[in-house]
Order: structure tokens, then sequence, then C-alpha cells
């Protein structure tokens, strides 16, 4: 066959199925481009060759290769925890640490027949925004190596962009599956709170992360989402409700036919209303998209949402207080690396000092600011004032789908950034979460799907839909990409040599 890491993830399982490959050839040529282009993009923290190639060959032995996702590849997101795979966060204080059972969306896939590559970079517990705070290496974007991919998820998202895997989970806190994505010409969906279990995820913000797809299409996303969705027990916010039928909504959406759908512009995400952080290029492809929507039959309403403008403040109040709770369990005592404990000093030194070194800037300060966030005397002028902001938030979105059947925005207000541009100023990394912090904050799923270029890379349109009603996202999504023709992954990785990419 020709290159097999150039087909997607539903012409995979076809290949498969026909018997035109086999699951530990698919594999290989995944693991072969691994080899000589992962040193330059820097996506992988870990690949697991031999795991790999064993596990390939056993789903070839069993003949359920092509069957659902069986000897599909797979990269996991480092922060899901994988039996007998090292998993860090990105982070220092984990390095080496090798767990002993499966994330229940890892063990998903697994059960499903996949094949796991290796885990993906990210920034350190997934704060950041662009995998600069990764405490291992930068991953860079495959279109542009001096530029960002995006984050927390740019592991994840610069190895399915350039076809080091067919497909990858990230996680999303505040936008970091559908930032990453839309920085990289990738479909990106961040699922309705509890609707996928976060059960073996290494905890940020336990009341906004969500695990999720990153795909080259609309319908590979839609393939991997129902796979890992769906209630769990061992989750205690784990939603008991089937999953949509997302793989038919997507179908239905590529179809090109949104007849009788409404569609609201959301006024202060990139509307007419709120213009300053975005670039000029980005609202265009943005307007662009919107026209294709119009084209397809849905009515377009411009939607004012007040509140949507206090979510960066107040997401970056409660995903840190947050933190610092969730951080309290790495003290070196347990598990990951122990600093200083040569018999010379008590615990609350050993934990400090493993702190100091297992820690970076970035999780530092948001251990910082959380821990004085919810301290004694300001948790009310803070956290609390953060948590009713929150309220309104919710409250903007219930009114704007009592009128209309999906939000839309930019996904990003800017394109990929130079790698470094942001690193010493905080305020402009945060900005970058600026348009998909209010469905994070809300729970309600959110999906970007590429709508174009600017400056010659990728832009993002983000579909936002009521809780549970994910399949409305992937409709419009496929309806856009059905409407552009080519997945814009696939066309960059046509000119990527002209730009010295992957």
């Amino acid at each position: 066959m020709s290159d097999l890491t150039a087909l997607t993830v539903a012409e995979l399982q076809r290949a498969l199925a026909d018997g035109e490959t086999s699951a530990a050839e698919v594999t290989r040529a995944h693991l072969d481009r691994i080899g000589t282009e992962d040193d330059a993009l820097g996506a992988y923290l870990h690949v697991d060759r031999e795991g790999a190639l064993r596990r390939a060959g056993e789903v070839d032995a069993t003949g359920t290769a092509g069957t659902g996702l069986a000897g599909v590849p797979v990269a996991l997101k480092d922060v899901f925890v994988t039996e007998g795979v090292p998993t860090t966060s990105g982070s220092r204080i984990l390095e080496g640490w090798r767990p002993p059972y499966d994330a229940t969306a890892a063990r998903r896939l697994k059960d499903a027949g996949t094949v796991l590559l290796g885990k993906t970079n990210m920034d350190e517990f997934a704060m950041g925004s662009s995998t600069e705070n990764s405490a291992y290496r930068p991953t860079r974007n495959p279109w542009d190596h001096d530029r960002v991919p995006g984050g927390s998820s740019g592991g994840s998202s610069a190895a399915v962009a350039g076809r080091l895997a067919p497909f990858a989970l990230g996680t999303d806190t505040g936008g970091s599956i559908r930032q990453p994505a839309a920085l990289t010409g990738l479909v990106g969906h961040k699922p309705t709170y509890g609707s996928v279990s976060r059960y073996g995820l290494i905890a940020f913000s336990s009341s906004l992360d969500q695990a999720g797809p990153m795909a080259r299409t609309v319908l590979d996303a839609a393939l991997v989402h129902e796979a890992i969705g769906g209630h769990d027990p061992c989750d205690s916010t784990s939603i008991d409700s089937p999953v949509p039928t997302l793989v038919e909504a997507a179908r239905r959406g590529a179809g090109g036919d949104l007849s009788g759908l409404r569609v609201g512009v959301v006024r202060e995400l990139g509307g007419e209303g709120s213009r300053e952080g975005y670039e000029q290029g980005v609202l265009d492809r943005f307007a662009e998209a919107v026209a294709l929507l119009e084209a397809a039959g849905v009515e377009v309403r411009e939607v004012s949402c007040p509140s949507f403008g206090l979510a960066l403040p107040a997401y970056y109040l409660i995903a840190p207080s947050e933190a610092s709770s969730n951080l309290a369990r790495f003290e070196g005592m347990r598990f990951g690396i122990r600093v200083g404990d040569d018999g010379s000093r008590d615990v609350d030194d050993v934990m400090a000092l493993t702190r100091e070194q297992g820690f970076g800037a970035e999780v530092k300060r948001r251990i910082i600011l959380g821990t004085y966030a919810l301290s004694a005397g300001y948790y009310d002028a803070y956290y609390g004032q953060a948590q009713k902001v929150r309220t309104l938030i919710n409250r903007d979105f219930g009114a704007a789908f009592a009128d209309v059947d999906v939000l839309v925005s930019p996904t990003s207000p800017t394109v990929a950034w130079p790698i470094g541009a942001r690193v010493d100023d905080p305020l402009a990394m945060y900005a970058a979460d600026l348009c998909t912090l209010p469905a994070s904050l809300a729970g309600v799923p959110a999906i970007s799907v590429p709508c174009g270029l600017s400056e010659e890379l990728p832009v993002g349109l983000q579909v936002m839909a009521p809780a549970l009603a994910d399949d409305r996202c992937y409709r419009v999504a496929a309806a856009v990409e059905a409407a552009r023709g080519r997945p814009l992954a696939d066309e960059l990785f046509d000119r990527a040599p002209a730009r010295g990419a992957a």
C-alpha cells in the first residue's frame, strides 16, 4: 500500500478489515516515522516500541484487526495512567513512575484492540497553552518548527498532525484539546463534563478536567469518542447516560445539509462586540466559516453572553485553587522522585526539597495562586466570587441555547506564535484560552474544526452545544469540514517540506 501513516482512522479500519495491511505493518510504519521525525518535533515523551509491536501481533493473531478500532495505533497524552508504561504528566516529580493500572479511557481503547505507540509530551500537569512548560523538552508545531503546537495537549496534536499517530487522546481543562487542535489544523473535541471518565487522569482541576479525542477528521474523532465515552462507576462525576450517536451525526453533517439548525455567533467571542486580542486573519476565517454554515442552510443569529468576558479571571482562580489541593499528594513519600533523603533531614525538609526540584515554575506559580485564593480571609473574595461568575456563565449558556441550537466562535484568538514569545508573559499565555474557557467552566461540549489559514497557519472554528448534545458539535463540524473539502492537516502536510516541517 501507499504510506500507511497517511491514512485516517476510518481508512485504516477499511484497510485492516479488507486484509490490505496488518496491525503490525501499520504499527511499524508509525514507529518508523516517529524514529525519523520526533527528535525534531518532540511530540513523544516515551515510545513503547517493543510493547506496541507485541500488541499489534496479538491483534493480528486474533483476526479482529479492522473490527472497530482493533489494530489502529494510538498516542496518549502523558496524563493518562497506563499500566507498566512510564507516566509523568510532563513533570520531573513523577520521573520514572510506572503505574500499576490503566485509566478508564486507556483501558477502553485497549479493550477495543488499539495499539499504544507511546505517551505524548505536555505542559507539566497540563498547566500551559504551548507545551513549553514540559519538564523534558518543548514540542514544536509540525507546520513551522519555530512555533508552538498549542497546549497543554501539544504533544498529542503534533503527533497526529505530523502523522506520528492516526489519533490521540488529550485532556481539556480550559481548552487544552481544542486550542492545540486549532493551532495544528486538527479536529479536537471536549466532551460534556462527566461523559468520558476521568478515572486514571492525573488531576489538575477536578471540576474542569475532561478527556477527549484529537484526530485529522471529524469522523475519526467521533469513532474514538464513542469508544471511550459512557458511564464509569470508578468516577464519581461520571454521568449515567448513553453516549450519543456521534458517528451517525458526523456522517449526517458530512452530507452538508444543516437546514433548520439555528447557530449563534457569540458577540463576546470574536463577534462584532469583541475585537481586542483577535488577529484579523482569524476573524476573516471565522466569518468565512459562518458563511459556509449559512450556505448549508442554518439560520445565523448574533447572541450576547455578557459573563463570558469574565471567564478568564474566573478560570485562573478556580483552576489553580483546585490544583493546589490536587498536587498536595506529590511529596516524594509514596511515588515519584525523592530529594534530600540522606538521613540528615526530617520529612518536612525532604518534602520541600522534592517539590522545589520536582515542580516547574508554572506549576509553582499556580499552586501559590491557588493556595492564596483558598486561604482564610480571601476565600470569599476570590474563589467564592469566581464560582459565582461560573454560575453566571452557565446562565448565559442556558439563555443562549433557549434561542439557538449551537454557538460558534474562533477557537483561538491567534494562530500559533513563535516559541519563547510568551514564556516570560504569563498573562499573554493565559489569553490564548480566551475563547475556550466559557465552555470548560460550564461543562458543555465544544469542538474545534479547521476553517482555513492565516499567515499560512491553521485557524480553528469552535462549535459549542448544550450538555449531552455532543452530537450537534459533530454534525456542524462535519458540515464545515465537508464544505472546505480535503482535511486541512493533509493539505498542510503536502506543503510541509517547503516550510521546513516534519
